[in-house]
């Protein structure tokens, strides 16, 4: 069994462990049981953690209780609380913190358009090279928080709140659906495929956990398909999403016959579940539009970046209209 990602959110009046570098606590929750030490218990929990490296942990003062008392090796097992630990990726590849611009920051919101192949947060084998643990590290903010998510394999816009009691502002337009998001994407051209379309289905868990898919039932995923131009046996392809499910805009992209380009999990997963770093999905959080709870202006914000395979020669290219 993996390890739960870091949590940003601690109940009223609880402790509130610090960050180290960064990187918050991860958090598992104590049931009752008749394990003798807090080691026996993490051993036998997370199986894919060898005991020594729980041990090496707790030696380090990287494991706390919900106290914030360090655990050792020989402390007693004690159900129906919590303990904080904090992990380290080994063998995490770096990423060239530059990639990663800020294209803007008040007091409230931070705007920065994300390269592919970046997690936006700690999870599985990326740690301290995802975006938030570094914007946290070079802003010295250790407040800081996403206020959505892009895929790691996807590139552009990601906002994150930079104050607590703001925050829920900002995560208010999401839920009522008030934010306008556009994304390019280049797929296969199909002229038979009618555009533009908007693609209504229900999108739930696929046959393999890194997977999604349509399902039968009422929708609860919706995006508006639009045809941006042609490039030969390709198409570049604006995409408006009004829900925000996870792969969302890649599974309706498959769904269609239109796969896009560098999919390493839709329609059929690659051995290591992802892109490869050397040919990225062509997939682009382009422009983000809402107006802002805080203050009222309207904001409007755009990457600045290209999809590789949108700059194809002029000849056998298509222009099919303006942005809208």
């Amino acid at each position: 069994m993996s390890e739960p990602r870091p949590s940003d959110r601690h109940g009223a009046g609880a402790f509130a462990p610090p960050t180290i570098d960064g990187v918050g606590p991860s958090r598992v929750g104590l049931p009752a049981g008749n394990w003798a030490t807090m080691l026996d218990f993490l051993d036998q929990r997370f199986p894919a953690q060898s005991r020594a490296v729980w041990a090496q942990r707790m030696s380090e003062g990287k494991v706390l209780d919900d106290t914030g008392q360090a655990i050792t090796e020989q402390h007693p097992y004690r159900g129906h609380t919590r303990l904080f630990y904090y992990r380290d990726c080994i063998t995490e590849a770096a990423t060239t913190a530059a990639d990663a611009p800020i294209l803007y920051q008040d007091e409230h919101l931070l705007v920065v358009d994300k390269p592919h192949g970046m997690a936006v947060v700690p999870s599985g084998s990326y740690l301290q090279q995802t975006l938030l643990v570094r914007l946290k590290r070079a802003l010295n903010n250790d407040a800081l928080v996403p206020i959505h998510r892009i895929d790691r394999d996807t590139a552009g816009l990601v906002m994150f709140s930079l104050q607590p009691h703001t925050r829920d502002a900002y995560h208010a337009l999401f839920r009522a659906r008030q934010v306008h998001k556009t994304y390019e994407a280049v797929a296969p051209w199909r002229a038979d495929l009618p555009l533009p379309l908007t693609r209504l289905s229900r999108i739930g868990p696929g046959s393999h956990f890194l997977q999604q898919c349509e399902l039968p039932g009422e929708a609860n995923a919706t995006t508006r398909v639009e045809l941006v131009r042609t490039m030969g046996m390709l198409a570049l392809y604006r995409l408006h999403p009004v829900s925000g499910y996870r792969h969302q805009l890649r599974v309706h992209m498959t769904a269609l016959g239109i796969p896009i380009v560098g999919d390493g999990i839709y329609p059929d997963l690659t051995p290591q579940g992802s892109s490869d770093p050397a040919r990225p999905l062509q997939l682009l959080a382009r422009a983000i539009r809402f107006t802002d709870p805080v203050n009222g202006s309207a904001r409007h914000f755009t990457s600045r970046r290209t999809l590789a395979l949108a700059l194809a020669p002029t000849s056998g290219i298509s222009e099919c209209g303006p942005e809208s």
